[in-house]
C-alpha cells in the first residue's frame, strides 16, 4: 500500500535531478565558452606573466606575536 507512489515519485524525482543537474551543467559551459571566446579576442588584456612566482615570494615572513 502505497509502493507505487513511492517509486513514482522516486521515479519523478530522478527525472527533476537529472533535469536540473543538466541546464547547470549547460549554463556553464555557455559562460565558459562566452569567457574564452572574449579572451581569445582580447590577448593583450590577458598576458601571461613573465616569470612564475614561487610560494616563498608570495607569502610573509612568519612573525610570531608572542
Amino acid at each position: 500500500a502505497g509502493v507505487h507512489r513511492q517509486i513514482l515519485f522516486a521515479t519523478l524525482g530522478w527525472f527533476v535531478g537529472y533535469q536540473l543537474v543538466k541546464r547547470a551543467e549547460y549554463m556553464h559551459a555557455k559562460v565558459d565558452r562566452e569567457l574564452f571566446e572574449y579572451i581569445r579576442h582580447h590577448p593583450v588584456d590577458f598576458h601571461a606573466a613573465a616569470e612564475k612566482k614561487r610560494i616563498g615570494q608570495l607569502l610573509e615572513d612568519f612573525r610570531p606575536i608572542r
